[in-house]
């Protein structure tokens, strides 16, 4: 049990309550929650994408540094948007760390911070964990139950992880 006071000078007796590894704060008097506060894993993941977000991704992978306005043309077909709508979800994926911007002249321009193939694997890795508790194995054993992978995929993946481990085996000789 804690003392806090309110903006307008109220003592309140607060108590902190502790499920796993949430805490919540909140006060005695109605409604009032002072403050909420998630203990978070070691492991950082990136936000994940929105629909809008990939298809501006697409475009800066295919097209190198991009301004928005040729964001918003490459995307007028399928998506239409205005300018100011591009600059916001190129400084968004800038914020969540997809993209890096430069000046060119008075105008910025962004260009990716990964591969495409990199930002998949994380997509991935996150699925993984979410759904799957974190084991690969599990992801896999259910694409080949579920006949997403057939057994042709299969033995042309077997033989890049041995080509891989060949490799590997060959650095560290």
């Amino acid at each position: 049990m804690a003392m806090r006071r309110s903006r307008r000078g109220k003592a309140h007796k607060t108590q902190v309550y502790c499920i796993g590894a949430i805490f919540h704060l909140t006060a005695r008097a109605p409604s009032a929650t002072i403050c909420s506060a998630t203990m978070f894993s070691a492991i950082r993941h990136r936000k994940t994408l929105s629909r809008l977000e990939h298809l501006v991704m697409d475009v800066v992978w295919r097209r190198g540094p991009v301004t928005a306005d040729a964001v918003r043309e490459a995307l007028s077909a399928t998506h239409p948007m205005k300018e100011s709508t591009a600059r916001t979800v190129l400084k968004r994926l800038e914020d969540k760390g997809y993209l890096a911007r430069r000046l060119q002249g008075r105008t910025n321009a962004y260009l990716a911070r990964e591969a495409p193939e990199r930002v998949a694997a994380g997509a991935v890795r996150q699925l993984v964990d979410k759904l799957c508790g974190g084991s690969v194995e599990r992801l896999l054993v259910s694409l080949v139950d579920d006949e997403v992978i057939d057994a042709a995929e299969l033995r042309r993946l077997a033989r890049k992880i041995a080509a891989r481990e060949t490799k590997e085996g060959e650095r560290n000789a």
